[in-house]
């Protein structure tokens, strides 16, 4: 069955795409990863969207607006995901998976009691004429989960391998938020969003430029600086970092106010070059404290941060004793890896599988992920009783786009 993953990640910068073939004939899943791209928004579209963010107030006027813009960038992005694989010879698709964009993810204390993704599925299914998961975040927040992270359902997967050699090892994704799967032969995998990766780096770079730049390209802005350590105290004071997962955040807490509050009562000021380099020492030291904390030897990291040297750079300083790698590695893209996530999680929900990680969300048990939009043709469903005993990745497909 060949799913095309889709998401559009806490950096609101663009949607990415996977088309990826799964083959469950053996004992083991098979996934050849035919195609990944990434669309960035509309410029207009993600100016009206950051601008909607919290703690903006919208009505639903605004939040219908947005439901259909996005749901019509989903849809674009499925169609130009499609005439891709066609091009490469890629044999058709079944199915889509979207994620679709966080707005709101809604957290008090240690408790996650709801979430929203906005980007309306029938836009997908109407322009491709495929039947599309989506909403798959809730189902796990109804049985007492955080809805994230949700990737551990391909983390677990990936560090398969090495658990069996008997290895501790996790996965560290470097979006908007940082979040890291932890996995080892004597315990249950658990996992959680650390912190800020490129938050709160993307929103002051984008305030300072007016939306010329919405991120440190190249790492160039914290290389130029110089960390303000008297603000970088103030910011691991952060009650959020002291909290025991299961838990979640996003940008309903790292904002842009909520930097310029913390130099605020700080009584701090920085020049751009020298804030960015601070935040991401911000990163660098929760991420790595995070790390040494779970007490593993490897370390598979993806997402947009891995292309930032700097952060990348600090992780290894605060990291000399552990194994830093991509998961280019593993044979799955580090820009795609999310995507890929979700073109598993949208084969699970198909086959009727759970594909929340309760021990990893806080969830009362597994579930099965998502609501169902038809496709012209309706919808095939086929059956498993259980998920197939390992995941692995095979080469040969299309090029990455």
């Amino acid at each position: 069955m060949r799913i095309l993953g889709m998401i559009s990640g806490t950096s609101h910068d663009g949607i990415d795409v996977a088309v990826v073939d799964f083959d469950d004939a053996g004992d083991t899943l098979s996934a050849r990863i035919e195609h990944t791209a990434s669309t960035p928004y509309d410029a207009g579209l993600r100016r009206r969207l950051v601008a909607a963010l919290p703690p903006a107030p919208v009505g639903f006027d605004l939040a219908c607006e947005l439901d259909t813009l996005l749901g019509q960038a989903f849809a674009s992005a499925a169609a130009d995901a499609l005439d891709a694989c066609r091009a490469l010879g890629v044999g058709e698709v079944d199915a889509i998976c979207s994620h679709g964009q966080t707005v709101f993810h809604w957290v008090e204390g240690d408790r996650a009691r709801g979430t929203l993704q906005l980007g309306q599925p029938a836009w997908i299914a109407e322009t491709t004429g495929l039947p599309v998961v989506s909403d798959v975040r809730a189902a796990d927040v109804a049985a007492g989960g955080h809805g994230a992270p949700l990737v551990p359902i391909l983390d677990t997967r990936l560090l398969a391998p090495r658990v069996a050699r008997g290895e501790r090892a996790a996965a560290l994704n470097l979006g908007g938020i940082a979040n890291m799967t932890v996995c080892g032969p004597d315990r249950d995998p658990v996992a959680w969003d650390i912190g800020p990766a490129n938050a709160l780096i993307d929103a002051v770079v984008t305030d300072a430029t007016d939306g010329a730049e919405s991120y440190d390209r190249d790492g160039a802005l914290a290389a130029s600086g110089s960390v303000v350590t008297p603000l970088l105290e103030h910011l691991l004071s952060e009650p959020y970092y002291a909290l025991a997962p299961p838990k979640s955040t996003g940008k309903e807490l790292f904002h842009l106010a909520y930097v310029t509050a913390a130099m605020r009562r700080a009584g701090i000021g920085a020049a751009l070059p020298d804030l960015v380099a601070t935040l991401t020492e911000l990163t660098a030291v929760t991420v790595a404290g995070a790390v040494r904390a779970a007490d593993v030897s490897t370390l598979v990291a993806s997402g947009g941060g891995v292309r930032n040297p700097v952060l990348m750079q600090r992780l290894a300083h605060h990291l000399a004793a552990v194994e830093v790698v991509t998961t280019d590695a593993l044979g799955v893209p580090a820009d795609g890896k999310e995507a890929v996530a979700f073109a598993l999680i949208g084969w699970a929900t198909l086959h009727g599988l759970p594909a929340n990680v309760p021990s990893c969300t806080g969830a009362s048990g597994p579930r099965v992920l998502g609501r169902i939009t038809p496709g012209r043709s309706g919808v095939a469903l086929s059956r498993r009783a259980s998920w197939p005993g390992g995941l692995a990745f095979v080469a040969g497909g299309g090029a990455p786009g």
